[in-house]
């Protein structure tokens, strides 16, 4: 959930500490002249409102549904659109993100494929999903009560072992990293895992911990989210 911070001088300030910690991985990847980005499935749109805040650049987001929060569409364009077949023409941004949405697009191969296509050579998309080999999830959710992340959780289990816990099925899995990793070097060539790094920089005071976690090999099982970040 993205928090509203007031206002500073004349702008408005959002504050989510998740997608601060994204914007300040991407920013390491982006170039001097990049100014143009992209959002697939932004929800309310709060979300492309801190990226534009953060990286200094213009924000385009788009939803299958019109749910936009006024603040946010004060800060960036927003805009409805089907992933699977995005309004703009070929290159025309230099970030293309898309965060938890993924896993909810029908055809979603196709939504991969538009996204590289909007985006220009060398420039940086991010995606992240969640992780279909999550022993628990919803953990950090600021949108559930417990009783409703308990809830998720047993109806995850109960999707397993029916053998159904996969996004067609209707269940809220996501991706193995294998399974993200091996859809995104189809589309855009060699990517790169930062699920430790963005961990570590949510979690600060829990770094260690993440990257042991990683190194005995049972991260990919407690991380509950993978997030991977490329060039096209």
């Amino acid at each position: 959930m993205t928090e509203y911070a007031g206002s500073h001088g004349s702008e408005t300030v959002f504050r989510d500490g998740k997608t601060e910690a994204l914007s300040r991985i991407i920013r390491n990847w982006l170039g001097p002249g990049d100014s143009r980005g992209l959002v697939v499935g932004c929800g309310s749109g709060l979300e492309a409102a801190i990226l534009a805040q953060e990286l200094g650049l213009d924000i385009i987001g788009v939803d299958l549904e019109e749910r936009f929060d006024p603040r946010a569409a004060a800060r960036v364009t927003l805009r409805v659109g089907d992933a699977r077949n995005l309004e703009f023409a070929d290159r025309s941004f230099d970030l293309v993100f898309s965060y938890h949405a993924l896993e909810h697009i029908p055809e979603y191969h196709r939504a991969l494929s538009e996204m590289r296509r909007v985006l220009r050579q060398g420039g940086v998309y991010c995606i992240g999903t969640p992780n279909r080999l999550r022993w628990i999830g919803y953990i950090g959710s600021k949108d559930m009560v417990w009783s409703q992340k308990v809830r998720a959780n047993i109806d995850d289990y109960t999707a397993r072992a029916r053998g159904r816990f996969r996004n067609e099925f209707g269940a809220h899995a996501g991706y193995s990293p294998e399974e993200l990793r091996g859809d995104l070097e189809k589309v855009f060539g060699k990517t790169t895992d930062i699920t430790l790094e963005y961990y570590r920089a949510v979690y600060r005071r829990w770094r260690r911990i993440a990257v042991w976690l990683h190194r005995i090999g049972i991260g990919r099982y407690v991380f509950p989210s993978i997030y991977f970040i490329g060039r096209s």
